[in-house]
Order: C-alpha cells, then structure tokens, then sequence
C-alpha cells in the first residue's frame, strides 16, 4: 500500500470518527476527531483493520506497516506494546521488561505511562492491553476494545 492521505469514516460500533494517517504506505497516527474531515478519503485498508478491530472482528493489525517518529526509548515501548497478543492483559512491570527497561527504576514506569498516553497509533498499538496505564485513544475507546477482546 502506497497511498498516502488521511482516511476517515464513522466506527457502527463507537458512533465515532476514525481517522488514520498514511505516509509512504505506513500508518502514521490512528484518531477519533468530532467529524469527518473535508479533505479525508473514506476508503483505505489500514482505515478497514482498524474499524473492524474495534467492532471484535480479528483484524490482521500486525500486517499493517507502521512509521514511528518517536525516541528510540519510546519507540521501544511501543514495539513491546504490539507483540501483547489480543486478548491478553499485562501490567506495566511486564512492558518495562518487555521494553528491556529497568523493571526497578520508577523513571522506567513513567516512561511507560507517557509513552502509551501519547501513542500515535492506538489500536494498532493496543496500549489497551496495558492494565493501570493510560491510552492513546480516547476512554471509550480503550472500554470499547478491552469488551471486544474479553479483557
């Protein structure tokens, strides 16, 4: 997938706006805006993944190429964050080892926690799977695909 351009069409499930992001064929940010932007496509694969993630379906998210222009630390995070399989839960200690960060260092656990905050790509990077830390997508969001997943 080559296309680059924003995409957006209304989740059934949510009653909601998703947008994606797409550079070079490469997620780049995952939203929930209050409307369909003027200038968004509605038709985009990675657009379809992520809709049918939320309503329960099993999406292959793992195929979809991301781009991250975050820290390497960061960034670390986030790939630890992905490889936690649909419908399994882990604490923030489990990301910190994950992550190959310092499980007995408090600055590891912050880390953690504003990394999943500002997640670029929530759902495809399902910081929802993360008890006792914050997410990239909104709440009802998150509550959305915690019950989709059984989590």
């Amino acid at each position: 997938m080559e296309v680059s351009g924003i995409y957006a069409r209304t989740s059934p499930t949510l009653d909601r706006v998703v947008q994606v992001g797409v550079v070079s064929g490469k997620l780049i940010s995952v939203s929930f805006p209050d409307a369909i932007p003027d200038d968004a496509e509605h038709d985009n694969a990675y657009l379809d993944a992520v809709i049918d993630a939320i309503a329960g379906e099993d999406a292959d998210l793992g195929a979809i190429q991301i781009g991250l222009t975050v820290p390497t630390d960061q960034r670390a995070v986030l790939e630890a964050v992905r490889n936690v399989p649909r419908g399994d839960a882990v604490d923030i200690g489990v990301v910190v080892r994950m992550a190959g960060l310092d499980p007995e260092d408090d600055d590891s656990k912050r880390l953690v926690r504003e990394t999943l905050a500002a997640n670029p790509i929530p759902v495809v990077i399902p910081d929802h799977r993360v008890r006792d830390t914050p997410s990239g997508a909104p709440a009802d969001v998150a509550d959305a695909l915690r019950r989709a997943e059984g989590i």
